[in-house]
């Protein structure tokens, strides 16, 4: 866009060969990536007043030196230099270890500038650095870049700054006048020179401020456009819902839905009787009742006269809610069939030829359904549950087995708000943030690994009322690298204390599919009580008998996994029971086990969750979908992100966007980012 700004890196004085290949390595080769290198924090020196420094704070003084400083040499290279300086007409002792060049520096009388840890008790500093005479008037805000290999933070910072005396003319403006003045943000040209050579903390705020606000609009701005594009190229048909059908299907349940249920249910209606194809992420805590959800669209889709299909990922849950949708589906004269890879021969081809002619209502399927020889008659309407775990091109294998079908995903795993509309920025989403009545919450405990006994102790209690227990294992076999809990040892452990009274069961990913399915057969008839497992339990087990869950060195997981883990417990009548056996050492350790026991709600979960770990660690880096964002932080400037999408959404659905001047410049971003061809922008 700007062909000066977008000139190699060697343009900037200073510059030569090397220090463009040095140059390289942290991904700048233009003038423009130089002068977007912004820096991760900043080396506060701004001077404060100790009163206002609280303890084990760092702080920056100016002070007298009020007698010689010392030194205490230990051994040939540890010394410990201390002087004592007065600061505000208060006597202080300052401590730097290791530093004995620092001794002549410190003159009778003269002032010195030190920078350390403040302890308030005993009115001393323990300093890491120290600036005298003229250094001491340098920059009190310094920039701190990341660098690599051979290059220094001197030599870039000498780089940025010759960038910025030579090219900062012309830095181009990208945000319409009108909305710097509505949210009052500095010049794109201001916020550079500002994030570089910060002139004060307010100065810097506002910079900042601005470029997560440019950063995100451009982010949502994409999102937005695309999702109108998808929209307007798609093919979707408007399909009438059988509004009498479904409320005799509704009232025939052997519950009441929620209200949650009954918001998202209308939305979904809206979204199928609409001519765009629906594409709806649906979000809903272990137990929120999202199959039914899914039963009842689907059952709208059959009464209208097409065919639905659910793929999840393992045949277990595909098995279950085969079980599940033929209980609720088959009285309604509705055929529900099951599609796996276990599936084979006669019987495969037999389920081929009906789901082609359109005899097979509903097909619930592993990723067996996206194979070339399954096809449909009238496919309309496709969930995927638990889509995470899919990858895009899967999904999209799915979709295409009919002609632009409405797309539901399903997920239990509750995303943050502030995730969900960046991650799936171009899907509308959905949130079922209500359990049904009666449910009773789980008990969760943070247990020490000593007190295994005791633990063994409880679950006795609960197997002689006859109910079950799950005890998760984050290993299968011993490791020498982790000094983890294993099932293998644990299984055998079990067995021997258990011995005659209860079956103990193991079941982990190594097994055979046929073989896990004999053990979760096994234990959802109670012929089993204790079951031994990895964490292949986490998604998609009914067992409503099951009321205890001890997951070992609960610490390891995260709070997600630990949440989607306890779920597999409290789905029955009676009161259940999670224990996290436990022994952090670490603060974000501990805080994880402190959660846990303190809220069974999964969003509360999911939030606190992305505060820990941060958004690329939640969905793992190359499934997360955001890009990386230079100065915005998805989970801290989250309002930011909120408000940048409402602009988003307006800005693409109107027409001013279209054709002012004051939005060319974001017209032409996205061209270049190939969301849209440039005729259509003309």
């Amino acid at each position: 866009m700007n062909d000066i700004i977008n000139q190699s890196v060697m343009g900037v004085h200073g510059v030569g060969e090397e220090a463009v290949n040095q140059l390289k390595t942290l991904r700048i080769f233009t003038v423009g990536d130089l002068l977007e290198y912004f820096p991760f924090r900043y080396e506060d020196y701004q001077i404060r007043d100790l009163h206002d420094v609280k303890h084990d704070e760092r702080v920056t003084v100016v002070g007298v030196v009020h007698a010689p400083a010392s030194i205490r040499f230990f051994g040939k290279k540890k010394s410990r230099l201390t002087v004592r300086l007065l600061v505000n007409q208060v006597l202080l002792t300052v401590t730097f270890f290791n530093q004995p060049y620092l001794k002549n520096k410190f003159q009778l009388g003269e002032e010195a500038t030190v920078t350390g840890k403040w302890d308030q008790h005993r009115m001393t500093i323990t300093a890491s650095e120290a600036r005298f005479g003229q250094q001491q008037k340098e920059q009190r805000l310094v920039p701190v870049y990341s660098v690599a290999g051979k290059l220094t933070t001197k030599s870039l910072k000498r780089y940025v700054s010759n960038g910025f005396q030579q090219f900062s003319g012309h830095i181009q403006e990208n945000i319409p006048p009108f909305l710097l003045e509505k949210y009052k943000l500095p010049s794109r040209r201001e916020a550079f020179y500002q994030l570089h050579f910060p002139q004060s903390k307010e100065a810097l705020k506002h910079a900042r401020r601005r470029m997560v606000y440019e950063e995100f609009l451009l982010f949502q701005l994409k999102m937005q456009a695309f999702r109108k594009g998808q929209r307007e190229q798609s093919s979707g048909k408007a399909i009438e819902w059988p509004t009498a059908e479904v409320r005799q299907f509704i009232e025939a349940l052997p519950f009441p839905l929620t209200d949650a249920q009954k918001k998202v249910i209308n939305e979904i209606r809206n979204d199928i009787q609409s001519p765009y194809r629906m594409n709806r992420l649906l979000q809903g805590d272990v137990g929120a009742g999202k199959t039914v959800v899914a039963a009842i669209c689907m059952y709208a889709m059959i009464k209208a006269g097409h065919q639905a299909a659910l793929m999840v990922p393992t045949e277990i849950l595909a098995e279950q809610h085969v079980q599940s949708l033929q209980s609720l589906l088959e009285p309604f004269d509705v055929t529900v069939r099951l599609l796996t890879g276990s599936v084979k021969g006669k019987k495969r081809r037999e389920l081929l030829e009906e789901l082609k002619l359109g005899t097979i209502d509903i097909v619930v399927g592993t990723h067996a359904l996206i194979q070339d020889e399954v096809q449909f008659k009238n496919l309309a309407l496709v969930i995927t549950d638990e889509q995470h775990r899919f990858g895009v091109e899967q999904r999209r294998a799915l979709r295409s087995k009919g002609e632009d079908p409405d797309v539901l995903f399903m997920t239990a795993t509750p995303i943050p708000r502030t995730l969900a509309i960046s991650v799936f920025g171009d899907m509308d989403v959905s949130i079922i943030d209500q359990l049904p009545a009666g449910r009773k919450a789980i008990e969760t405990y943070w247990a020490k690994p000593d007190t295994f006994e005791r633990v063994m102790a409880f679950i006795e209690k609960e197997l002689q009322a006859g109910r079950q227990a799950y005890v998760i294992c984050p290993l299968i076999e011993e490791s020498e690298k982790l000094d983890l809990q294993n099932a293998l040892d644990v299984h055998m452990i079990l067995q021997q204390y258990f011995e005659k009274k209860s079956q103990v069961g193991l079941m982990h990913g190594r097994l055979h599919p046929s073989e896990k399915e004999e053990v979760m057969e096994a234990f959802s008839r109670n012929e089993v009580q204790v079951l031994v497992s990895t964490t292949v339990v986490e998604v998609g087990v009914n067992v409503p008998n099951a009321t205890v869950m001890v997951i070992y060195d609960a610490e390891r997981f995260g709070l997600a996994q630990l949440h989607q883990l306890r779920g597999r417990v409290g789905r029955g009548s009676e009161q259940s029971y999670c224990i996290l056996l436990a022994d952090p050492k670490s603060e974000v350790g501990k805080e994880r086990m402190r959660i846990m026991t303190e809220t069974n709600d999964g969003f509360v979960l999911s939030e606190k969750d992305l505060e820990l770990r941060g958004p690329g660690d939640f969905f793992g880096e190359k499934q997360s979908g955001l890009p990386n964002f230079k100065v915005a932080d998805v989970v801290h400037d989250y309002r930011a992100l909120e408000v940048a999408r409402q602009d988003a959404v307006s800005f693409i659905n109107g027409d001013a966007f279209w054709s002012e001047d004051s939005f060319k410049w974001l017209r032409a971003y996205l061209v270049k980012e190939g969301v849209f061809e440039g005729e259509k922008l003309d």
